[in-house]
């Protein structure tokens, strides 16, 4: 059994008891069919026996028309059986419905700092219908080739005991073969769905974070890993296509052996003095009754019964448990906050960063798009930190892409160290500026790796240590379980994501530094504590700020007011801007969280 199946068997079991009076009920309706079956095969054989061969054509009428009453009592069973079915369905399909909002509620309670989890909208429609569905099918399924057979192999032994011995072997063995094959199936069915989740979840990862991938220059690596998910996942669906060959060859040993069996073997039956009756009775029953029952019955467990366990394994899964927020708790009285100097990765020729300017610059998403920004000048010495503050939608992540190369103006010059960005240090442009923003990227690997990603020189365990310190990753270091320690994307807070975020963009040898709302969501303290790291370390740092303790750390702050834009002091602002003092007011006092 796989782990799902025995965390799922006990409570199947506890379903399906507390639903006995059911049970019972679609067991009383599928003995008609069992009746159905074993008259089919039976009825013909005496018609051809006893009425046709034997010169009786009334007699072999009327053995036909006993057939087709058991057509009609199938009928019947069929009806009764779809009437009882919904009290299985239906209370599976509340029972899911309720798993899934009570775990999503208890994992809003537990963690309300936690993003949303889109997913439950899936899971409540698609999913629940999926299990539903799917667990219908297997119902129907199962108990049809339970009674079908029960019914044909009493005909059989009504016919003469020695069928038996040509329809058994065959039948047990491909039905073992079809079993063994069910737990490899699985993994492989679970495998390949694995490998696609993983290959759709990095391609959402990848589309969150592009601007993030190509300020940084990582297309080639990022290139890399997607068409290495690619390949994992073509070689998954090569070995679950294996597997369904293998219960392809369990069908044909269980259910097409024994016809070819029982036409070879027919000479000899004949001798042992079976009549032509009987034979034509036991290929009926094999034909129209075993075959297609066996047939369903494979196809499918072999895909709907791994969906059915996948699915549940998935709704029924328990709320996970908090992430360790971001604040760090070394900011008790008595600490001492170590800040890192200089990241190992040293910065080629720009000590004290790079001159940013901004000519005349007019920018517009768009032919016929009214310009986000108009007419821009701005200059940002080597070395200030810069904090950009508007209304949201205003231009401010505009900015910043402008500035990373990103986007390019309608008019005017956008300049970093006298060059148009990205310009400088090709093919690397992470050598000279990196870009945060509030979607951290961070991909599967370990800390370290996430860590030294914007650093190609590589970076000493003392640089290392004291970016971590600087940014305050020591929590999340200590709860992940050091530098080397594998990180799940899925696992951890947006939190967590921007202190790790933050932690390459420290120790990279980037003398320019844009945070687009890279910390809005860290606390308070945290946020402070991040920004302080990056104004003590050399280049120059221009920060979307959303907090006004985030503006007032900054050496100057620019306003984007529509088509206007201010620059200056917090208390220069407060006097000359009327959108400022109207952003001071409204930010809430801070505190910790």
């Amino acid at each position: 059994m796989t782990p799902v199946t025995v965390r799922l068997l006990p409570r199947a079991l506890r379903f399906l008891r507390a639903r006995a009076r059911v049970l019972l009920l679609m067991g009383g309706w599928s003995l008609l069919e069992s009746a159905h079956t074993f008259l089919g095969g039976y009825s013909v054989a005496k018609a051809l026996d006893d009425g046709f061969l034997a010169g009786r054509t009334a007699t072999g009428l009327t053995w036909l028309a006993v057939a087709a009453v058991a057509v009609v009592l199938g009928g019947l069973a069929g009806r009764g059986v779809f009437r009882g079915l919904a009290g299985l369905v239906e209370p599976l399909r509340d029972a899911l419905v309720g798993a899934v909002v009570a775990r999503a509620l208890d994992e809003a309670v537990a963690d309300p700092a936690r993003a949303a989890d889109t997913a439950v909208v899936s899971r409540l429609t698609n999913q629940t219908e999926l299990a539903r569905d799917s667990f219908a099918g297997l119902v129907l399924v199962a108990r049809s080739f339970v009674f079908t057979a029960a019914g044909a192999l009493v005909g059989l032994v009504s016919l003469a005991p020695q069928l038996l011995l040509i329809v058994l072997p065959p039948l047990a063995g491909g039905l073992l073969l079809f079993v063994a094959t069910l737990v490899p199936m699985a993994r492989r069915q679970r495998a390949f769905l694995r490998a696609d989740e993983t290959l759709s979840a990095e391609f959402g990862a990848v589309a969150a974070g592009l601007r993030d991938v190509v300020a940084c220059g990582a297309r080639g690596e990022v290139a890399a890993r997607a068409h290495a998910l690619i390949d994992a996942e073509e070689r998954a669906a090569r070995h679950l296509a294996g597997w369904a060959a293998a219960r392809a060859v369990a069908l044909g040993v269980a259910g097409q052996l024994p016809v070819l069996l029982l036409l070879v073997s027919t000479p000899w039956l004949l001798r042992e003095h079976l009549t032509a009756g009987a034979v034509l009775g036991a290929l009926t029953y094999l034909t129209q009754a075993l075959l297609p029952a066996l047939h369903t019955l494979m196809n499918a467990l072999g895909s709907g019964g791994t969906r059915l366990l996948v699915v549940l394994d998935r709704l029924t899964r328990p709320a996970r448990t908090p992430d360790v927020r971001s604040a760090p708790d070394d900011h008790a009285p008595g600490h001492t906050d170590t800040r890192a100097p200089r990241s190992a990765c040293p910065s080629p020729g720009l000590p004290a960063g790079p001159r940013v300017e901004l000519r005349a610059v007019t920018f517009a998403y768009g032919p016929a798009a009214q310009p986000v920004l108009h007419d821009l000048d701005l200059v940002v010495e080597p070395g200030e930190h810069l904090a950009v503050v508007g209304p949201s939608g205003i231009g401010k992540s505009t900015l910043t892409g402008l500035l990373a190369g990103l986007l390019h103006p309608v008019s005017g010059d956008v300049r970093v160290d006298g060059l148009p960005p990205g310009a400088a240090y090709r093919p690397d442009p992470a050598r000279l500026r990196v870009l945060i923003p509030q979607q951290a990227y961070v991909f599967s690997g370990t800390v370290r790796d996430n860590l030294l990603y914007l650093c190609p020189d590589g970076a000493s365990a003392a640089a290392l240590e004291a970016t971590s310190h600087a940014v305050g990753l020591g929590p999340l270091l200590s709860r992940l379980g050091g530098l080397d320690a594998r990180v799940d994307p899925a696992t951890l807070s947006q939190g967590e994501r921007q202190l790790l975020a933050l932690g390459r963009a420290h120790l990279s040898p980037a003398p320019l530094v844009l945070l687009d709302e890279a910390t809005c969501h860290l606390d308070p303290a945290a946020e402070q504590r991040a920004e302080g790291a990056f104004a003590d370390r050399p280049g120059t740092l221009i920060v979307i700020a959303h907090r006004i303790s985030s503006a007032r750390r900054a050496d100057r702050i620019l306003v984007l007011d529509g088509n206007r834009a201010t620059a200056g002091s917090h208390a220069e602002l407060l006097e000359r801007s009327a959108l400022y003092r109207e952003l001071a007011g409204n930010w809430q006092p801070e505190r910790s969280r």
